[in-house]
């Protein structure tokens, strides 16, 4: 016979119920955070000092549930190797902070390093716990992928995109003209990890194949981000993944990809001519067909290499390349970049940054900084690279978007977190604790 609960004792079984399914399944929550970075924040103010999005929230609640479960008695997930690279970013962003031009400002920017580099990547890796906690994470890269890239491709097609050459074509997703590479990093991640996902699928060739459709779909809306540092990240990633995966299906691979774009761009003209504009303009650093977006940021590589050679040590503190810049950068550096859409109208975005985020690392911390950060980098990818698996592939071949994307971008913007994310899936793969039974 059921017996009736009261009012009360109901509403609190009800409300036990969703708490137990995270405390289960916390890879829920940073499933939740990738797909949060889809929700429009509207346009932002770039000079602010702190951003908070519902990503940001969805994280740190992660972080925050990870924390309650340790206190529950959950065994700790982090090999010793994970805590030694984790903590040796916390020692030099600390180091960092307290020797800075301006140690208010960038206690702001220790706080977010230690977010971005530790806590959230750590509670990642501590979430996943088998085969189906990754597929929940990579299916959620898929997902945000899908739902940016089919915005962007719309946005392209009716000309209501972010100015680019005077035209409204520029792909940029729900994050607008102010965070114009926003759209094409979420893209790049959902094509490598739809790639992965369909790599390692054997037993439902419909899946399969939906993947190898969704991955090939999103080559539209990166080439029309007309953004060239995710197509040369992605580029390399997807080598490297294919490679990591099957080497023989990376040369059919190639081959494909080689004749899916001639007949796109040079037989159905979609994206051909700007998309080779932009690819020739890498290198146009003088002359008539100058590009100044790439020489200003060759110029601000020179800028942070400049701070570096006043604070070699320690760095000039987080945030204060911004403060530092002027007093360091070539009289040529333009101010700031310009940005257009319907929304905005036209704006001066401010180059506060190197875009470039060994060079941001080194000139804010020093050469401490390039020691701790280049460990956590070179053993998740030696890691990634060395281990065999099935997740193997998805591990590197995200991981490797990251690490080329650095050397044009560095943190910032909406979809930084996704960053977090993935060093979370990395050093779960790469730095696996074999007590916990975490390892495939």
């Amino acid at each position: 016979m059921a017996i009736a609960l009261p009012w009360s004792a109901a509403r609190g079984a009800a409300l036990r119920r969703p708490w137990q399914l995270l405390l289960d399944r916390p890879s829920l929550l940073a499933a939740a955070t990738v797909l949060l970075v889809c929700v429009p924040t509207g346009e932002k103010d770039v000079t602010a000092a702190v951003h908070i999005t519902p990503a940001d929230l969805a994280s740190l609640g992660l972080v925050a549930l990870i924390a309650v479960d340790l206190l529950r008695g959950r065994p700790m997930a982090l090999s010793r190797q994970a805590c030694v690279v984790f903590c040796g970013v916390v020692c030099a962003a600390a180091a960092a902070t307290v020797t800075s031009i301006d140690p208010s400002t960038s206690l702001t920017g220790f706080v977010r390093l230690v977010q971005i580099f530790v806590l959230v990547p750590a509670s990642v890796l501590c979430s996943l716990r088998d085969r189906g906690d990754l597929h929940l994470v990579l299916g959620a890269f898929v997902l945000a992928a899908l739902i940016e890239g089919g915005v962007g491709a719309e946005q392209y097609l009716t000309g209501t995109g972010a100015s680019y050459t005077g035209e409204p074509i520029r792909a940029v997703g729900t994050f607008g003209a102010l965070d114009v590479m926003a759209m094409s990093g979420v893209v790049s991640f959902g094509l490598l990890a739809a790639l992965a996902l369909a790599l390692a699928e054997r037993r439902r060739p419909a899946l399969r194949r939906a993947l190898f459709a969704a991955a090939a779909f999103l080559v539209f809306p990166l080439a029309v981000s007309f953004s060239r540092g995710s197509w040369i990240a992605t580029g390399v990633a997807a080598t490297v993944l294919l490679l990591r995966a099957d080497a023989r299906l990376a040369v059919r691979s190639a081959v494909i990809g080689l004749a899916a774009a001639v007949v796109l761009v040079g037989g159905l003209g979609l994206g051909g001519g700007g998309v080779a504009e932009r690819l020739s303009s890498i290198g146009s650093v003088s002359g008539g067909n100058e590009d100044h977006s790439v020489s200003d940021r060759y110029d601000l590589w020179a800028t942070a290499a400049a701070i570096w050679a006043d604070h070699p040590v320690t760095g000039a503190g987080p945030k204060s390349f911004a403060q530092l810049r002027d007093s360091h950068a070539p009289l040529r550096l333009s101010s700031a970049s310009d940005a257009a859409d319907s929304t905005i109208g036209f704006e001066r975005e401010p180059l506060l940054s190197p875009h470039n985020m060994y060079f941001l690392v080194l000139s804010e911390q020093g050469l401490l900084g390039m020691v701790a950060y280049g460990g956590l980098f070179l053993a998740l990818l030696l890691g990634c690279l060395r281990r065999p698996g099935e997740a193997g592939p998805a591990a590197v071949g995200l991981l490797c978007w990251v690490l080329v994307d650095f050397l044009y971008a560095d943190i910032g913007g909406t979809t930084t977190v996704l960053t977090s994310v993935i060093l979370g899936v990395a050093a779960w793969w790469a730095l696996p604790n074999h007590r916990d039974g975490s390892a495939l």
